[in-house]
């Protein structure tokens, strides 16, 4: 399929469409015949003046040539440049913003603020926030910080007092508990050696005769208690060495552990108090907002859902924790917001040329940045829909402000000799484009492919000739084209006009194939061959006959609709419209889908609305 500017021709159509369907859907009678009266009115003037109806290059009139026998108002075809551009008013800004932001935690007051749109430079004071209470808060700090120091202080002196603990025994106290014992062991054994020579000596002399029993017994005693002292004192180092040691290091390093971890523990405080200190320090700073860079003081007020300002950035007014208090935007670095409506947003791409309005100054872009959700809107315009879109601005100018009003008009697309028509000589029936050429037997029906629209004029690309004359006002004076008009308002009561436009965009084939150029131009679309002239030929009931057809959407023409095939308003049905489950709508399926919904009687009143939305009437 052939693509204009990297769109499809049928998304190109679909465009088409939505415009003729806004142009149908805003016309009145009253308004039509107001219209008509107008046009007929300057007609005469003009022709009363000249002497000969208007002509202006590249068609015969706008207000149209008359014929006076039906009132019919004609354009004459030939090739001509187009332009289609969309045109939106937006606002100038900088495409570098930089924002000064509340840093104080749980937000603040503003108690002074420079001058908005004031030029500053970096390191100048620009807010200042009350400080009233972040100060009290910093004085009720010091005082638990200084505790926590305290502290942390006495459980650090107790830990190394413990520390030296430990030391103290075992290079200290139980060395020289060691060397008593082992003295009071050298002094028994001593004992001992002596006791026991005196024995030896009291034995030769009581044999001899010399010494009595009674001194023998005495030397014996102090033998045995000599070893008894040797063995307490062997006992006593023992003890010393394999118990009392032990069990006094392991008291003394518990000691000594428990008071590292008190010590750690009231550092871990003393530390966290301390960061809470800092902080209120960081925050009493920070009521105190200096300029980052220089550039223009520009108040952050934003507009509220109801038009009115949401946040209002002044002197007194309270500001939130990360609320943007003021901008200063890079003035040599500017560009426009605008708001594009959704039905022309889809042809917009990054990078289309602009001009841009300022004031008396013309300037010009391009397209950077297209947003991918619409607007918030207000509670009175809901069903509005509009994206930002970000046009640089080229060059620097010094005269440019933010906020600015500018109309930007984007390029889409310049056709420099196109064949066009206007948009109100173009009737869309069954998703498909018309237009009624003046003949000279009468105004004859030609199916029209067409291309880009500027919502005033469309590009031709087959059905009409250079210098043909095409009814401008074909609704006013061929019943041929109010047929699908008078379908459409017996159907507007049972279904919105937006389920029929979205219908035609996703699942009508291009207008103006080689099958509608074959049709007769009053031909219908009826599947029956039934159809007559005009399309309001009616069957027995009274009631206009007729029905979609479906094969329509048969792209491969091998008799069936595969779900690729089907638009997107079947697909949500598709399986309930394939009762065999072979992945094909058929004929005969088709068929069986009109008996269903009431279709096949031909005029047995209104049908039913078709699962798929396929078949309305």
């Amino acid at each position: 399929m052939a693509t204009i500017e990297g769109r499809s021709e049928s998304a190109v159509g679909a465009r088409t469409e939505s415009a003729v369907r806004l142009y149908r859907r805003r016309r009145s009678p009253l308004r039509f015949v107001f219209l008509i009266a107008v046009l007929g009115l300057a007609v005469w003037v003009l022709a009363g003046l000249f002497g000969a109806p208007v002509s202006f290059p590249g068609f015969k009139s706008w207000v149209g040539q008359a014929d006076d026998s039906s009132g019919a108002l004609v354009f004459t075809v030939v090739p001509q440049r187009l332009l289609i551009t969309v045109t939106e008013d937006g606002n100038v800004e900088s495409a570098n913003n930089v924002d000064v932001k509340c840093e104080v935690a749980g937000g603040s007051t503003i108690l002074w603020i420079i001058e908005d749109g004031k030029l500053v430079k970096k390191g100048d004071e620009i807010v200042r926030l009350d400080r009233s209470t972040i100060e009290d808060q910093l004085n009720a700090q010091k005082i638990v910080y200084n505790k926590a120091r305290a502290a942390m202080i006495q459980a650090k002196e107790d830990f190394e007092a413990a520390e030296i603990g430990v030391r103290e025994y075992a290079e200290g106290m139980y060395k020289k508990e060691l060397q008593i014992l082992e003295s009071q062991i050298t002094i028994a054994m001593e004992n001992l050696r002596s006791a026991q020579s005196v024995l030896e000596h009291s034995q030769k002399m009581t044999r001899k005769g010399f010494a009595t029993p009674l001194q023998l017994e005495a030397d014996e005693f102090a033998v045995q208690r000599a070893k008894l002292d040797l063995a307490a004192a062997e006992t006593a180092k023992t003890v010393l060495v394999d118990f009392t040691s032990k069990k006094t290091i392991k008291g003394l390093e518990a000691a000594r552990d428990a008071a590292k971890a008190r010590m750690e523990s009231e550092k871990a405080a003393f530390d966290l108090e301390e960061s809470r200190m800092k902080k209120l320090e960081q925050q009493l700073d920070k009521c105190i907002i200096l300029a980052p860079q220089t550039g223009m003081v520009v108040y952050a007020n934003e507009a509220g859902r109801r038009g009115n300002t949401e946040v209002q950035v002044e002197e007194g007014a309270p500001v939130r924790e990360g609320q943007a208090m003021v901008r200063l935007p890079d003035l040599s670095q500017m560009q426009v917001k605008v708001k594009v409506h959704e039905s022309r947003v889809d042809q917009l791409r990054p990078g289309m040329p602009a001009n841009i309005k300022i004031l008396d100054q013309q300037l010009t872009g391009e397209v950077k940045q297209i947003a991918n959700q619409p607007e918030s809107t207000g509670w009175m315009s809901a069903n509005i829909k509009e994206y930002a879109t970000t046009v640089s601005i080229d060059g620097k100018h010094s005269s440019l402000k933010p906020g600015m009003t500018a109309a930007v008009e984007i390029l889409i697309a310049d056709l420099p000799s196109v064949l066009v028509a206007p948009v109100s000589a173009v009737v869309e029936q069954r998703g498909k484009f018309y237009a009624w050429v003046q003949t000279p037997t009468g105004p004859e029906r030609r199916p029209l492919l067409i291309g880009m629209t500027n919502d005033k004029l469309i590009e031709v690309k087959d059905g009409l000739k250079k210098d043909e004359q095409v009814l401008l006002n074909p609704r006013a004076v061929v019943s041929e084209a109010r047929v699908e008009d008078e379908k459409d308002e017996k159907e507007d009561g049972d279904q919105p006009s937006g389920d029929n436009r979205q219908f035609s965009k996703r699942g009508t084939p291009e207008a103006g194939s080689e099958g509608d150029k074959k049709a007769s131009p009053g031909a219908t679309d009826s599947p029956k061959g039934e159809g007559k002239k005009g399309g309001g030929e009616k069957g027995k009931s009274g009631k206009r006959q007729g029905s979609f057809n479906l094969m329509q959407f048969d792209a491969d023409k091998d008799g069936k609709i595969s779900r690729d095939e089907a638009p997107e308003q079947m697909k949500a049905n598709f399986d309930m419209m394939d009762p065999n489950k072979d992945g094909f709508i058929d004929a005969k399926e088709v068929a069986e889908i009109r008996k269903r919904f009431g279709g096949a009687g031909g005029g047995q009143g209104k049908q039913k609305a078709d699962p798929g939305g396929a078949i309305q009437e």
